[in-house]
């Protein structure tokens, strides 16, 4: 983390609103008694609010959750259960892949059923049996046209 705040504000919530945004560091000041007049004291945390200051700031850290761009256990156990394209009418190499020969069932073996618009109209590189899960390797796409 790299970010933290000096906060000299009244309360809690800035502090709380620094950590939802990131911030890993607070710096707040702490009395035991605000009728203490001193200097600080108008913004010093008293130790019941900082008792919430720290449940609150833990709850705004949990609430930022974590990125992970990995397949979680529960992705794979569940991986079965989603579709991906597969040929459904046996294909020559050389032919079309067509909504009749191709379509999106379970499980998730082959491409996933996003690239369908990609895939139809493309061609097949070799004989493609009933049931493939299909792959990048296995069709050419359409070449671009040249920008006129």
């Amino acid at each position: 983390c790299m970010a933290g705040i000096s906060d000299h504000t009244l309360g809690t919530a800035v502090a709380v609103a620094a950590v939802a945004l990131g911030a890993c560091v607070i710096e707040k000041h702490f009395t035991l008694d605000r009728a203490e007049q001193d200097v600080d004291s108008a913004f010093s945390l008293e130790p019941a609010e900082l008792t919430q200051l720290v449940r609150d700031t833990q709850l705004a850290w949990k609430a930022l959750g974590h990125v992970s761009y990995e397949l979680s256990d529960g992705d794979r156990r569940s991986r079965c259960h989603r579709r991906s394209l597969y040929v459904v009418e046996a294909i020559r190499a050389g032919e079309r892949l067509t909504p009749q020969n191709i379509r999106s069932i379970r499980p998730a073996a082959g491409l996933p059923p996003k690239v369908l618009g990609q895939v139809l109209g493309s061609v097949a590189r070799r004989d493609l049996a009933k049931g493939t899960a299909l792959s990048w390797d296995l069709v050419e796409l359409p070449k671009a046209s040249p920008a006129l």
